[in-house]
């Protein structure tokens, strides 16, 4: 028996950092949102477990993978064995702020629960997630959803970006350690969740009203960031923000020629991910 599953990535559409805890982490408001760019893994029973993968960068770290990470944690939780063949093909960006290997090691907690019916339930699979990384939980159950505390209280939100959107990623490598060392937490924030409760058509209504908290240090330090925004603004975007602590930037666009353009625009030197509206094929 082997699963195949898709594993998505995500935009934060909106994160404000509100406090540090007395944990070391920081209590913080973002809306999760899965995109449709995936990585695809396989998943097999075998006599031992190993883990392949067409990411060069990450078969010379699979011990530190969260994929690694998650099959053990699953091990040390039910004190069983759990041998494993893992077949990982990457797509999505590494440190990219889209969630990639926390996608990767919630999609290992969901699959090998199911390969060896070990009937955890959602509670215990969320409790497992949290111990992995914050945004781990928002994968179990990809849906547009509120992030509160370190990110793992999730409720989901009727929200829908229903227009073409670009990710665009520059290959700038942006520590997320760094970026909270130089985040300034406001202490207090606007509810997102009354905010997309609108429901603007027009996605230029978000604009002075939904920020990334990170694009203050992160601009600061690598300005081609700041450049590649003012650059989908000047090309039509609606919308645009960086996700998560950076570097990929998203905009959304009121149609698909003009989000299919602006790709074009840096498709030969970066990369870029096309979610055109009304249409399952995507453009890379």
């Amino acid at each position: 028996m082997r699963i195949i599953i898709k594993s998505n990535a995500k935009i934060n559409f909106g994160l404000n950092i509100i406090s540090k805890r007395p944990d070391g982490f920081h209590n913080l408001n973002t809306i999760f949102y899965p995109v449709g760019l995936h990585d695809t893994i396989t998943f097999e029973k075998a006599d031992f477990t190993e883990l392949l993968t067409d990411s060069e960068v990450l078969s010379g770290e699979l011990s530190s993978n969260l994929i690694i990470r998650a099959h053990k944690l699953l091990e040390e939780h039910t004190g069983k064995i759990l041998p494993i063949r893992i077949n990982l093909e990457k797509k999505i960006p590494m440190g990219a702020g889209l969630g990639g290997g926390s996608s990767n090691a919630a999609c290992t907690l969901l699959s090998i629960n199911d390969l060896y019916n070990l009937t955890l339930n959602g509670s215990t699979l969320n409790s497992l997630a949290s111990k992995l990384g914050s945004d781990v939980a928002c994968f179990l159950k990809p849906v547009p959803a509120f992030g509160e505390s370190r990110g793992e209280i999730l409720t989901p939100v009727d929200f829908e970006i229903n227009k073409p959107m670009v990710l665009l990623n520059p290959g700038i490598h942006v520590s997320t350690v760094w970026a909270y060392k130089n985040i300034i937490p406001k202490m207090q924030s606007v509810d997102l969740r009354e905010i997309i409760a609108k429901k603007s058509e027009d996605f230029s209504f978000y604009r002075d009203k939904i920020t990334n908290d990170f694009e203050v240090p992160v601009f600061r330090e690598f300005p081609e960031l700041a450049r590649i925004k003012s650059d989908f603004y000047n090309h039509g975007a609606e919308f645009a923000l960086m996700s998560g602590s950076g570097s990929t930037l998203f905009g959304i666009f009121g149609d698909n020629d003009a989000a299919i353009k602006f790709a074009d625009r840096y498709k030969e030197k970066y990369f870029v991910y096309t979610q055109l509206k009304d249409d399952d094929e995507n453009l890379d």
